[in-house]
């Protein structure tokens, strides 16, 4: 005699229940554009508009013009809008991208500068390189969940110190490492960097960067 089966309405109920607070969760988040500038942030837009007013791209008022601007700028998306004309998307000084996922299809993809860093986000290379340097990024989260999918390409991450790394996925035909680090997370970490990689003849390497050596003071 045959097993009644559950109700499979009320088995996804907890599946839908997590979904819906993910979803949530997500769209309360204020997106990269409105994200509230530092006075760090201000500083980089003012000195482009400085040197774009001293070799010709911007008349002396539209440089007090816009200067005026950046230092009453609230969001990150104000800063954006007053240098998207003077430099190209490497060079500007706010680096806005309009997706969150990042990938590279036999081409070479970078992030780096202020540009914020989502709290998760795929990042996938089909022979292809990413670099991500979190040196200079905005933080939107203390915790960074990135899915790294790598077939036949490199994924590259630059960490700052104080960071910590946390690696785990399938390999299969790749490599993966963290560099730069002792083993195991800070005991009090500034954010961490959570890599779950899934990779096919490729590889996803971390580096972490040593803080800079304290000079003795001569006796």
């Amino acid at each position: 005699m045959t097993q009644p089966q559950g109700d499979p309405l009320r088995s996804a109920l907890p599946t839908l229940k997590g979904l819906v607070r993910y979803l949530q969760e997500a769209s309360s988040r204020p997106g990269p554009q409105d994200l509230r500038a530092s006075d760090a942030d201000r500083d980089l837009v003012i000195t482009l508009l400085s040197e774009a007013a001293g070799d010709g791209r911007l008349t002396l008022d539209e440089h007090s013009e816009r200067s005026e601007k950046a230092l009453s700028a609230r969001t990150l998306g104000e800063l954006a809008r007053l240098t998207s004309d003077l430099a190209p998307p490497s060079g500007q000084p706010i680096r806005l991208y309009p997706s969150r996922s990042v990938s590279a299809l036999f081409a070479r993809e970078r992030r780096e500068g202020r540009w914020v860093v989502p709290s998760e986000f795929p990042v996938t290379t089909f022979f292809g390189d990413v670099v991500l340097d979190f040196r200079d990024a905005i933080w939107q989260s203390k915790r960074v969940v990135i899915y790294a999918s790598a077939v036949a390409g490199q994924i590259k991450l630059i960490v700052p110190p104080g960071v910590g790394v946390e690696m785990g996925g399938r390999l299969t035909l790749g490599s993966r490492s963290v560099r730069g680090r002792r083993s195991g997370v800070p005991e009090e970490p500034k954010a961490i960097v959570e890599v779950r990689t899934k990779t096919f003849a490729g590889s996803v390497k971390v580096t972490t960067i040593r803080p800079p050596r304290r000079r003795r003071s001569a006796s």
